[in-house]
């Protein structure tokens, strides 16, 4: 049972490539606090991190990187396929990983919590659930996704798969089972079924969107994307963007397995769409499609505003935002809202380096601001 008092815990797991990141996701749509307790290992051995020094007692120097910070594939190469060296770097990281999370669910707003961890089962952290969660998808998919997404070679997708424990033996210690092996709205649907037995009062995607009164360019207003607004997501993007092909509801809902969309709206009227990620207690604002119609200096107030409300729910450290080169030409507006224009490499802390490296689209601007002082995982 969940030790943390007034929330429903759900611990999410599955093997690599069956889309837990997507589900989590998902659930973080419906209202979930989405933890990546991978991310929070990844942290647990940056420099200045507690679990930097032991990991370099116990795997030696060669690890490092030129920059003094750990490289994880050296790591994940000098540990593949040995059972000591894995449990020795876990006994090293999960306790880590277990007090960072302790901390995050303690200072959340949300009364559901959804921890996704590879190594769920193997840790104490699967103790503290309400519910276990594990996705499913077929050998073949978590194969074509490895190698499509994820850039791996036949080989190494293979061995990846071949060293976990079977999914069987997941889904046997699992109180729901998400099978992952279609559409993007079938996994919704299983997702809205199963939630819907957590919080029975729980809306759902398929009630219409409330009537809105008719109202100025200039009083605009934001709302959370859902999935029952692809259609309108899509149109919006066509017409602003003239996108050739043109994309559909398909495109829109599987985008939702990866971001959330702020919609701002005049009226009736879609007038810009945001792609929000958040990752490792990192915002990025990956995608900004502001109406020509609408002036910049009326439309990015709002829109940062719901950026940094959204960010700093979710505990986020950093903004960064990743804009048009045309609207990265408004420095003053920017600056006015506490951004400063940044480079990657320029960023300081590894974890939002690696975030805007990851996440900046070409021809793009990189504003950054700060949200947080006290950071997760800093040396005890």
């Amino acid at each position: 049972m969940s030790k943390w008092s007034g929330k429903y815990v759900i611990g999410l797991t599955g093997n690599i490539g069956t889309g837990k990141s997507v589900v989590r996701k998902m659930l973080e749509h419906m209202g979930a606090y989405g933890i990546d307790a991978d991310s929070l290992a990844h942290r647990a051995i940056t420099i200045g991190a507690p679990g930097y020094q032991p990991v370099i007692e116990s795997f030696g120097k060669y690890i490092l990187d030129p920059d003094g910070q750990i490289n994880r594939t050296k790591l994940a190469r000098l540990t593949f396929g040995d059972a000591e060296a894995i449990a020795q770097l876990e006994r090293i990281v999960h306790p880590l990983v277990e007090q960072a999370t302790d901390l995050i669910i303690r200072r959340s707003n949300q009364p559901i919590i959804v921890i996704e961890a590879i190594k769920l089962l193997e840790s104490n952290l699967h103790n503290y659930c309400d519910s276990i969660w594990v996705v499913f998808a077929p050998p073949e998919i978590q194969l074509t996704r490895l190698v499509q997404k994820r850039h791996m070679t036949e080989v190494e997708a293979r061995q990846r798969m071949e060293a976990q424990p079977s999914q069987e033996s997941k889904m046997a210690a699992a109180d729901v089972v998400i099978r992952n092996v279609a559409s993007y709205e079938d996994t919704w649907r299983q997702l809205t079924a199963a939630w819907q037995k957590i919080v029975p009062a729980a809306e759902s995607d398929a009630s219409p969107s409330p009537p809105q009164p008719a109202i100025a360019v200039g009083e605009m207003v934001t709302e959370r994307g859902k999935p029952r607004h692809s259609d309108e997501i899509a149109g919006f993007l066509n017409r602003v963007q003239k996108l050739n092909p043109p994309i559909g509801r398909a495109e829109i809902m599987a985008a939702f397995g990866e971001k959330a969309f702020i919609l701002l709206e005049a009226g009736t009227r879609l007038v810009g769409v945001v792609g929000l990620q958040v990752e490792n207690l990192v915002a990025r604002t990956i995608d900004m499609i502001i109406d020509p119609v609408v002036p910049a200096n009326l439309a990015l107030p709002i829109i940062v505003s719901e950026i940094e409300r959204s960010s700093r729910d979710l505990q986020c450290e950093a903004s960064l935002i990743f804009v048009p080169r045309e609207l990265g030409q408004h420095e003053l507006l920017w600056k006015s809202l506490g951004y400063e224009r940044r480079a990657p490499q320029a960023l300081g802390i590894l974890a939002w380096q690696e975030a805007a490296l990851e996440s900046q689209p070409p021809d793009t601007d990189l504003f950054f601001k700060q949200l947080r002082q006290d950071r997760i995982l800093r040396p005890i």
